[in-house]
């Protein structure tokens, strides 16, 4: 059996165990197994061996010390209330006019997203933060619920952003070039859901309460509140990139920064704090124990070679590249509907990195079709989240507005999608959105 069909035979079991909700760490773990156990007839030594070495230094690397301090950052940001005064800031500005409370929401998801990097903790948290007030002020369900968990997934599209970190993991990639290339289209991102909202809103038949008009004063003083919030974000995107600190230090100044404001502010005592830490331990447990999943299963692919045979295959057949590359990114919208981003990342990347690298487009270099092509796989990762069925950060917002249908819900995000669409075409076609901060 040629290594592309032990590889492939690897995946369908992968895929098998996940269908029937094996914990996907586990399911990479097995795939794997089966490979290595295929090419050595069956001796389980180079298993064990491999295992025990790809533990070692998967778990022993300090690069991989950043997404602990990231997530303690979210932490430190959702039990703190940083939250409710970046939506008290966006609503004090344009929380007046037509709409303004629904895009105050995805500027505050934008906002907290910069200091967060996790989706999931972004809708979580502002489901508790701003669906009160929309609902409060005569939105509907759909387009309330609907707006949280749309804003929500720019809680990984704008930098810090743990998958962002896996992809620069995974490719040996730059984090720090990875960060940069994510700010325009992060923006992009949240333009666009504004857009929808004001849309969305003028064709609701029924009206909605708007709030009175902030005064200068009372503008000045939400904005004062949020400004530790800007400098952490400049910190750690500056500081790395301009090479006043490595990620992990700029990591470790964001999360004690974060802690120290919420403390400041009242927002954080000693229950949030002990939420804070399991919290961290918890995720960092779970993504390490993904990771090792990855490595197993990207060390058995290896092994029967399928991704160096699949990318000359690729190479081979003379298609156009933009259609490789239309299919992997379809391919990820598919798998979305049923799995979450971080297991897309893992499972995928190491598979579609090398055909994708072997393909010309637009002659760019190496360095930049990486960095292209991690932002174009974050942004369809990202549409997973809110995709129907199974979009996770639906999930979260309907267990919030439990008045609201789920199906209601996964209407309402169908104009957000579309708005997802139209700017992945736009990165498709136009590069120089993501290279363009890296050029300067």
């Amino acid at each position: 059996m040629s290594g592309l069909s032990l590889g492939l035979l690897a995946l369908a079991a992968t895929f098998t165990l996940l269908v029937l909700r094996v914990h996907i760490g586990l399911t990479m773990m097995v795939g794997g197994a089966l490979c290595f156990l295929a090419v050595n007839d069956g001796d389980f030594s180079a298993l064990l061996f491999s295992l025990n070495n790809l533990a070692w230094s998967r778990l022993s690397n300090y690069d991989l010390a950043v997404i602990p301090l990231f997530v303690l950052m979210g932490q430190f940001a959702t039990h703190g209330g940083l939250s409710k005064a970046i939506f008290r800031c966006a609503a004090a500005f344009v929380g007046h006019l037509r709409g303004g409370l629904g895009m105050s929401a995805i500027g505050a998801c934008a906002g907290f997203g910069a200091i967060c990097g996790s989706s999931l903790a972004t809708s979580a948290t502002m489901s508790q933060v701003a669906l009160p007030e929309l609902r409060r002020h005569n939105y509907s369900g759909r387009l309330a619920t609907a707006t949280v968990a749309a804003g929500g997934t720019l809680g990984i599209l704008i930098p810090p952003s743990v998958p962002l970190i896996i992809y620069a993991v995974l490719t040996q990639e730059s984090i720090a070039k990875l960060f940069v290339a994510a700010v325009v289209p992060g923006l992009l991102a949240a333009l666009g859901y504004l857009v929808v909202v004001r849309l969305m809103v003028a064709r609701e038949p029924e009206g909605h309460r708007h709030s009175e008009p902030a005064s200068a004063g009372e503008r000045f003083k939400a904005l004062l509140q949020v400004l530790p919030v800007l400098g952490v974000f400049l910190v750690v995107i500056v500081g790395i990139y301009g090479g006043w600190a490595n990620p992990t230090e700029a990591a470790s100044i964001g999360a004690a920064a974060c802690g120290l404001l919420a403390l400041l502010q009242g927002g954080l005592d000693w229950s949030g704090l002990r939420a804070s830490l399991l919290g961290t331990a918890e995720t960092t447990a779970m993504i390490f124990l993904v990771l090792l999943g990855a490595d197993l299963l990207n060390a058995g692919l290896a092994l029967t070679q399928m991704p160096t045979e699949l990318a000359e295959w690729v190479q081979a057949s003379g298609l156009a590249p933009m259609l490789v590359l239309c299919s992997i990114l379809l391919l990820y919208l598919l798998l979305g509907c049923v799995m979450d981003s971080l297991a897309m990342i893992l499972l995928t990347i190491p598979i579609f990195y090398p055909v994708v690298m072997g393909l010309d487009f637009y002659g760019m270099s190496e360095v930049q079709k990486s960095i292209w092509f991690g932002i174009l796989a974050l942004m369809v990762v990202e549409i997973g989240l809110i995709h129907p069925p199974l979009g996770m950060n639906l999930f979260i917002v309907n267990k919030v507005a439990r008045d609201v249908p789920y199906l209601e819900t996964a209407k309402g995000v169908l104009p957000f999608l579309a708005s997802d669409l139209l700017r992945i075409v736009l990165l498709v076609a136009f590069p120089g959105i993501c290279l363009w901060l890296l050029s300067l």
